[in-house]
């Protein structure tokens, strides 16, 4: 029976990245097919890959939500995570390079490196993820490789080595070379085998061949002298160099083929036992025990009970599916489980293999594997773990929503199953927000882009049945006062009998925080009537008279005023702060405020300038611009939020889809006088509606 550090080192847990259409999802297909002897294989095109079978993946043919292909081959497990490419479910991204310790970056040969490609770089950086880039769809016409290589380099790192050269007459993609074993794979228009390396490659073999011996040498003193003496590597110590680099970063493997014919795959599987982390290796798991202090969990079966929950699916039928590693320990049908975050347990009741959808169930699981686990109310992010050693790993950092838009029914009737459709939408991506604005009424949805929105209108309609409009964000002004001015409040109305008698003085001023004082003397209104005056003085500032928007920043003071002993009651001196209040606004000079983000820009250095100059134009306020990761560089300013609607859109377009941005509310400040009409126009246009 196989030891468990020997059934560790036998996996591979595998992120597949790349800019849409790379060609993420073929590829993960055909190395599933090839280890299976499986000779007829799916295609996007025909609707039936394993990876793609959502009916919207289908009908867009494209992935919109990760998939699992475990891929049995000479003894290993590979556990291949289909990751979109779309910008738009970048969140998925996030999730996925949280648990795995490599990863494939896939790029087209007729596009070579995108907007996306650099995106999941840069995340794949971060996390110090071991990555072999794969340069895809090489069959196609005029590929110049070497072209692709100075891109690679220069856009993704020049420790970009190629560890395969393709081979071909003139243009005409029919094979290539591994150059770290100097063996050719050429194409015979069925299938990859074995062949001769063409003379004219010969000496550009060669050389990348000595690159990479150069490069080996580096990671041990012993090599370096033997390399400096001209003693040829061997071939054990040329790959044990080479997974060193490889583990540390410092080498970047970069094959070459095609998907869809196959080509370069078996390489490509021998690469991953040779060069990709098991589980155990690189950095245990960091987090936090039941007492807050830092605490950490290896990649062991020896280690108590620890998982994490990345990625959360909820079927209309199936219910939820939830998607962990198991970082330490083992599960079993039966277990009970603490989720800390919710600090509660759960038992484990089914638990279960994926491969696309289907569902394989299983009795146990152990650290290192990924699985399935259905009908427990947990969500991305949650730790899972031994209830008597308990572990809090840290939540994954998903982008935040950037674009909000107002959501109008087409029934009433569907209220409570908009709501329910939502839950289930966060729960699936973590990225999206909705939530009531109470003075504007709108039920507001965010997501990371307009195409973002879209695509989740269109699941409201057909997967929850729910048919919604969407609108313009309405804006959440607010009133304010410049200065001091005393209003009196009369509400006196005597008709025989008990009547209401209450007047008051106060004093309206400005100040940071809405707030109510008293500084009556003599008894001219008594003290049990205090709380009426304070609650009308609230209740007033519920809607100013400038525009009809809440007001902020006013001190009221109750000075004075006058009592009747039978006619007095609370709601006559309520209703006589109200008085006192209106009575005293226009005196006191009134503004309109707009809420202001701080809005922090990651772009590169080339775009500075013109980002710069359109957050000018939104009447932005910069703040800082600091070094971010990646050669990239955070531009945080102040803009107002009327300013920012559209600022998704306009970002993509001046970035060439480079940029991104976060925001979040900062504050009110005072509106320009000359949109002061306009804001007042428009809000009385939106109460007549």
């Amino acid at each position: 029976m196989m030891d468990e550090q020997s059934r560790l080192s036998k996996i591979r847990n595998i992120a597949f990245l790349g800019h849409q259409g790379s060609g993420k999802t073929t590829l993960c297909e055909s190395l599933y097919c090839l280890a299976a002897n499986k000779e007829t294989k799916g295609s996007i095109e025909k609707k039936n890959t394993i990876s793609d079978f959502l009916p919207e993946e289908q009908k867009r043919l494209s992935s919109i939500s990760t998939s699992i292909l475990p891929v049995e081959y000479q003894g290993y497990r590979f556990n291949l995570l289909d990751v979109p490419g779309s910008d738009d479910f970048i969140s998925e991204v996030y999730a996925v390079t949280k648990v795995v310790k490599g990863a494939v970056l896939c790029i087209d040969a007729t596009s070579s490196v995108q907007v996306g490609t650099i995106r999941h770089w840069e995340i794949l950086r971060k996390r110090n993820i071991p990555t072999i880039i794969y340069v895809n769809k090489m069959d196609k016409e005029n590929i110049h490789f070497d072209d692709i290589l100075d891109d690679i380099r220069e856009k993704l790192g020049k420790n970009a080595v190629p560890f395969c050269y393709p081979l071909g007459h003139e243009y005409d993609f029919d094979g290539f070379v591994n150059v770290v074993e100097l063996k050719a794979r050429i194409f015979n228009g069925k299938e990859c085998v074995d062949a001769e390396i063409y003379d004219d490659k010969k000496p550009k073999i060669m050389e990348l061949h000595n690159v990479i011996c150069e490069a080996v040498a580096q990671t041990d003193d012993e090599l370096l002298e033997k390399f400096f003496s001209e003693e040829p590597l061997t071939h054990e110590e040329i790959k044990r160099g080479l997974r060193k680099g490889v583990l540390e970063g410092e080498l970047i493997p970069v094959l070459v083929g095609s998907a869809s014919k196959n080509i370069g795959l078996h390489t490509m599987l021998q690469m991953f036992e040779d060069y990709l982390p098991d589980p155990s290796d690189l950095k245990p798991y960091m987090g936090s025990n039941a007492k807050g202090e830092k605490s950490e969990r290896k990649t062991s079966v020896e280690e108590p009970f620890s998982a994490y929950v990345f990625k959360t699916t909820c079927d209309v039928y199936a219910g939820t599916v939830s998607y962990i590693k198991i970082i330490s320990g083992k599960l079993k049908i039966g277990d009970e489980v603490a989720i800390p975050s919710q600090d509660r347990t759960e038992k484990i009741n089914n638990m279960f293999y994926l491969l696309g959808k289907t569902q394989t169930p299983i009795n146990e699981a152990k650290a290192g594997d990924i699985i399935a686990i259905s009908k427990i109310d947990i969500r991305s992010g949650d730790t899972l773990c031994d209830p008597k050693n308990t572990i809090l790993f840290d939540r994954i950092d998903y982008p935040s929503a950037c674009i909000f838009k107002g959501l109008v029914l087409k029934s009433r009737n569907d209220e409570g199953k908009l709501m329910s459709a939502l839950q289930k939408l966060q729960i699936e991506d973590p990225s999206i927000d909705f939530h009531r604005n109470a003075e504007t009424k709108q039920l507001l949805l965010g997501g990371l882009s307009m195409s973002h929105l879209d695509f989740l209108i269109n699941k409201l309609r057909n997967i929850y049945r729910v048919e919604v409009d969407m609108e313009d964000e309405k804006i959440g002004y607010r009133e304010s006062i410049t200065r001091s001015a005393v209003g009196e409040g009369r509400y006196i109305k005597q008709s025989g009998g008990s009547g209401f008698y209450g007047v008051v003085s106060m004093t309206f001023e400005p100040c940071e925080t809405s707030t109510f004082e008293e500084t009556v003397f003599g008894g001219a209104v008594p003290k049990n009537y205090f709380p009426a005056v304070e609650k009308g003085f609230y209740e007033a500032l519920e809607q100013g008279l400038l525009a009809g928007f809440p007001v902020i920043g006013v001190k009221g003071i109750l000075t004075d005023g006058k009592y009747h002993s039978v006619d007095s009651n609370e709601l006559s001196f309520k209703m006589a702060a109200i008085l006192a209040f209106k009575d005293a606004y226009m005196k006191c000079k009134p503004v309109i405020l707009e809420p202001i983000d701080c809005v922090v820009v990651s772009v590169h250095q080339q775009y500075i300038g013109g980002i710069l100059s359109d957050l000018n134009t939104r009447r932005g306020r910069v703040q800082s611009i600091e070094d971010g990761e990646n050669n990239r560089q955070e531009v945080t300013a102040l803009v107002p939020e009327s300013e920012i609607k559209d600022y998704a859109t306009r970002l993509k377009a001046m970035t060439q889809g480079m940029g991104y941005f976060t925001r979040k509310f900062e504050m009110y400040d005072r509106l320009p006088e000359m949109l002061n009409e306009k804001v007042i126009k428009e809000n009385s246009l939106l109460k007549k509606e």
